[in-house]
């Protein structure tokens, strides 16, 4: 059979293969080179916003918010708002498997190369150091 004809079969029966999976289930279905920023469930969990998101959802165009749904919508309600002002789309992703990610603000399908996505603070440290343990047992 034709290599072309059987890549059409196998994509009719299997789906288009996924790129970069274990990246996707971490960024709540999205790739890092994709990402300005990402918080943990804990940053979006504490109380008010971050300014870099802030200033993100303001000056960027093309923007997307991808929000952890295993978080309740009352922690992560500023961000829709304040994304909805600005005419920046969200979804809201249940995770196949636990990532310690919360919220993730990219592009859809445009690479940006950020070098630093993350906020390094307490709220970081304590989710990054229960992932890790969590991926140990």
């Amino acid at each position: 059979m034709d290599d072309k004809v059987l890549e059409i079969l196998e994509r009719g029966i299997y789906g288009t293969p996924e790129t970069k999976p274990d990246e996707r289930r971490l960024f709540l279905s999205t790739i890092r080179e994709r990402i300005f920023l990402a918080l943990t469930k804990r940053q979006v969990i504490r109380k008010g916003m971050y300014n870099e998101v802030i200033s993100l959802i303001r000056s960027k165009k093309g923007i997307r918010l991808y929000i952890n749904g295993d978080i309740g919508y009352s922690f992560y309600a500023n961000y829709v708002k304040e994304g909805s002002k600005h005419s920046v789309p969200f979804t809201v992703v249940a995770p196949e498997k636990p990532t310690p990610i919360g919220l993730v603000i990219a592009t859809e399908n445009q690479a940006v190369e950020e070098k630093k996505i993350f906020i390094l603070d307490e709220f970081y440290e304590a989710d990054m150091e229960r992932s890790n343990k969590n991926s140990q047992t």
